[in-house]
């Protein structure tokens, strides 16, 4: 029998790691493939996990036999689907307490599991209360405890009025700030003006955390003048993207860069970057040395604006998914090196579908002729809709499908991938110790990835509380055929969620660790 390891360290080439103690077959499980994203390639790995720590142990850079490891040891080789760290989604919006029917810690984490997701930051928002005190942070976790099927972290929330509740935030183990610089949409949870924001910057500026925004604002002269005029009739999609053009993110944006001489060493976010316009802007920023990032969204990569039928409400967000050429430019910023948008998350922002005011024609109300909340009045209703797209748990086979449609290399966008929605959505959320990579010493969190594998969209692979998605009826292209947390099994696309794979996800409240996002 070959021996097994146990080190600290991986094995340098292809020589078999020598033992350093005995381990018993209970103490281990051991995942295998002929592909794995190894140190940013793609190769034959062993990857053992400890039972007891949930830690990865030792990774061989080959596919060992279940002969090197004690009779009885768990062992799967996954030849030829890939092993991928699992993916850290760090926009998430969970919403429980307080609107549970649109969302929860059970189902949202669920789908989140579906998908090869293994740690989710659930936003400040659209809980009641919001999590912007420290007291509405305890009634968070206590509403999440014994509910997670993966790893969960928190955001705190920036309104107006908050700024002494930042750092006795900071020290209850929240991941980040997020701020709106326009109407949230939920009066809890107020817009903060340009003052607020000089007020925070200077709080928090020398703390271990980093301050997002969602980054659309009225310029001066819109805000000025009123609301204007819709551009056409509230079911036409073009209706609202006229209403929410890329001059409020870029807006948005340059204020943001304007004011963050108050606190140069804080990092700053960009969350759901939707308009190309506002590159450059961040660009020049970081050149200046400005420590601001961004991200982008799957539906943003996915979905054009020039697609979008009549009354198809389950497209509406916020910034809004804008024209084809548009997805092109977000694409091209991050297949170029050095870009500026380092990561993509799903912004899942689900609602009961009553809120949606689908048209009839449109599922889930097609499924639901009984529907409430829709008129003849609003249904379509672009404009009074609430925004939103539920995708958690679908954000890897949205990203491959789209990927293999632009007939990109598949090892590049693989390794690609994980850069984008495991490293660096980690370390901008201060778990890079932790998550978002497969190295000894990390948690033991894998997804298993069948990459030829297809599947359709549709009520039974939306885990989601609310079966009410754009992606709905689309054929995506790679299934996560397994998902592991701390060395546990969390889903099986095999064996589905048994009894014997409760929630088993753990909630992050240990305080970060004082560190720039890239």
């Amino acid at each position: 029998m070959a021996p097994h390891s146990t080190s600290s360290q991986p094995p340098s080439g292809d020589a078999e790691p020598q033992p350093t103690s005995t381990t018993s077959p209970s103490e281990i499980t051991v995942l295998a493939s002929s592909r794995a994203v190894i140190n940013s390639k793609v190769t034959p790995a062993t990857i053992v996990l400890s039972t007891r720590t949930g830690k990865i142990t030792s990774i061989t850079p080959s596919v060992l036999p279940p002969s090197s490891f004690p009779a009885g040891t768990t062992y799967k080789d996954h030849t030829p689907h890939i092993l991928l760290p699992g993916l850290v989604d760090a926009h998430v919006h969970l919403n429980e307490p307080g609107r549970t029917e649109w969302e929860g810690f059970w189902h949202g984490t669920r789908a989140a599991a579906f998908g090869g997701v293994t740690t989710v930051i659930d936003m400040p928002l659209n809980a009641i209360p919001p999590t912007t005190t420290v007291a509405g942070m305890k009634e968070k976790v206590a509403a999440a405890r014994g509910q997670c099927w993966v790893d969960v972290g928190f955001y705190g929330g920036i309104i107006p009025g908050n700024v002494g509740e930042l750092k006795p935030l900071i020290q209850e183990g929240v991941r980040g700030f997020k701020g709106f610089l326009i109407d949230s949409g939920v009066e809890e949870f107020p817009a903060i003006s340009p003052e607020d924001m000089r007020k925070v910057f200077v709080e928090l500026a020398d703390e271990p955390t980093t301050v997002m925004f969602h980054a659309e604002m009225l310029p001066p002269v819109a805000a000025a003048g009123g609301e204007a005029a819709p551009s056409g009739p509230p079911e036409l999609y073009q209706t609202f993207l006229d209403s929410r053009p890329a001059t409020f993110e870029t807006c948005a944006i340059s204020e943001i860069i304007n004011n963050a001489h108050l606190a140069p060493n804080l990092p700053l976010h960009i969350v759901h970057l939707s308009a190309i316009e506002a590159i450059p802007l961040l660009r020049k920023a970081q050149q200046a040395g400005i420590k601001i990032t961004a991200e982008t969204c799957f539906h943003y990569l996915s979905l054009a604006a020039e697609r979008v039928q009549a009354g198809d409400t389950r497209h509406k967000c916020c910034p809004p998914i804008r024209s084809q050429s548009n997805q092109d430019g977000l694409w091209h910023e991050l297949l170029e090196a050095g870009g500026v948008i380092s990561t993509v998350v799903s912004d899942h922002s689900p609602c009961t579908p009553d809120l949606k005011l689908l048209a009839s024609h449109i599922p889930p109300a097609s499924r639901d002729a009984k529907a409430s909340g829709r008129t003849a009045s609003n249904q379509g209703d672009f404009m009074s809709a609430w925004g939103g797209v539920s995708s958690v748990g679908l954000g890897l086979s949205i990203l491959w499908t789209e990927a293999s449609r632009r007939q990109l290399d598949q090892n590049q966008t693989i390794l690609d991938i994980v850069n984008w929605c495991c490293i660096n959505t980690a370390k901008q959320v201060g778990l890079e110790a932790r998550k978002g990579d497969l190295r000894v010493g990390m948690d033991g969190d894998i997804a298993v990835f069948d990459d030829e594998a297809e599947f359709e969209v549709g009520p039974r692979t939306m885990l989601f509380r609310n079966k009410c998605s754009p992606y709905e009826g689309k054929v995506l292209k790679g299934v996560v055929q397994e998902t592991w947390v701390r060395g546990k099994k969390a889903h099986s696309r095999a064996d589905g969620f048994g009894e014997r794979m409760g929630p088993m996800g753990e909630l992050i409240l240990e305080r970060r660790e004082k560190k720039a996002i890239r």
